[in-house]
């Protein structure tokens, strides 16, 4: 069965212009990320354990 992800605006997404935006879905087995601009092109795939490294190295 194929899910329908459900997509929410990233804390670490920002910007003045509204338009600076980083959405993200979570799966059991992934994190999507995509560009609330383009949100049919190209995606961004981790697995939870890569985006849990990655989060720490984040600016606030």
């Amino acid at each position: 069965m194929i899910r329908k992800l459900v997509w929410f605006k990233s804390s670490y997404s920002s910007g003045t212009d509204g338009n600076s935006c980083v959405e993200i879905a979570i799966t059991p087995r992934t994190i999507h990320v995509r560009d609330s601009k383009q949100t049919s092109g190209p995606r961004l795939n981790f697995a939870p354990t890569a985006w849990a490294t990655f989060l720490p190295h984040l600016k606030d």
